[in-house]
C-alpha cells in the first residue's frame, strides 16, 4: 500500500509544480507576495503533506491567461554624486533622452544626487522596489557606475529574475573621474574608522583580562 507521500510524489511527477520561490520569479513577484495573495485567496498553492506550498503549471498558465500584458515600463537612470555635478546630470539626461527618442522608447527620466555606493538613495530604491513589483522591463543607464559603483552584476541578476533587464550607453563622457575619487576616499574612510574602533576594542579587551 502507498503512503501518502508516495502518492504525492507520483502525482507530482504526472505535472510540473514550481516552488513558492520558483512560481515568484515567473509571475515577477515577490515571495511575500505570494505568501499574501495565498491567505487571502487571491492566488491560492497547493500543499505538499509537509504542508509546504507548490504551484503548478496550469497554475501558471492560467494566470497568465487572465493577468495584464507584461510590464512594459523604462526608465532612463541618471546620478552624480555632488550638487557640484548638476552639469554632469543634465548632460546624462540629454543623451539618455536622445537615445530613447532614437529607439522610439517611451521612457521616464529619473534623477538623482547621491554617491555609487550608497545603497539608500531614495529614487534608486523606489526604481528598486518597482523592478521587484514587476512593472519595469528596462532600466537604462549611461554607465555602470550610474546604478552603483560595486555589485552590478549581482543588481543586473536581480532584476532579470524579475524580467526586467539594464541597457548600459558605455557612455564614458558621463561618469566623472572625479567621482571614482570621491568613492575610492569613501571606502577609505570607511577602512580607517573600523581600524579604529578595532584599536578601541582590543584596548578594552586588554583591560578587561588584567581584572
Amino acid at each position: 500500500m502507498l503512503d501518502i507521500s508516495t502518492c504525492f510524489a507520483y502525482n507530482t511527477h504526472m505535472q510540473e509544480t514550481y516552488t513558492i520561490g520558483q512560481m515568484a520569479t515567473k509571475l515577477r513577484k515577490t515571495v511575500r507576495t505570494l505568501q499574501t495573495w495565498d491567505r487571502e485567496g487571491v492566488f491560492v498553492a497547493n500543499r505538499t503533506p509537509t504542508g509546504r506550498r507548490y504551484y503548478t503549471r496550469e497554475q501558471l498558465l492560467a494566470y497568465f491567461g487572465e493577468a495584464e500584458q507584461p510590464p512594459t515600463k523604462i526608465i532612463a537612470y541618471c546620478r552624480v554624486s555632488s550638487q557640484a555635478q548638476k552639469p554632469d546630470l543634465k548632460n546624462q539626461v540629454k543623451i539618455l533622452s536622445e537615445y530613447c527618442l532614437l529607439k522610439d522608447y517611451e521612457f521616464e527620466i529619473v534623477e538623482e544626487v547621491g554617491g555609487g555606493m550608497n545603497f539608500k538613495r531614495k529614487k534608486f530604491r523606489n526604481v528598486l522596489e518597482q523592478v521587484f513589483s514587476g512593472d519595469v522591463s528596462k532600466i537604462i543607464v549611461a554607465h555602470k557606475d550610474r546604478l552603483t559603483r560595486f555589485g552590478f552584476d549581482h543588481l543586473q541578476w536581480e532584476c532579470k529574475r524579475f524580467g526586467c533587464t539594464i541597457e548600459v550607453l558605455n557612455n564614458e563622457q558621463v561618469s566623472p573621474e572625479q567621482e571614482m575619487i570621491e568613492d575610492l576616499m569613501t571606502i577609505v574612510h570607511c577602512f580607517s574608522s573600523r581600524l579604529y574602533g578595532l584599536r578601541n576594542y582590543r584596548k578594552e579587551l586588554k583591560k578587561a583580562l588584567k581584572k
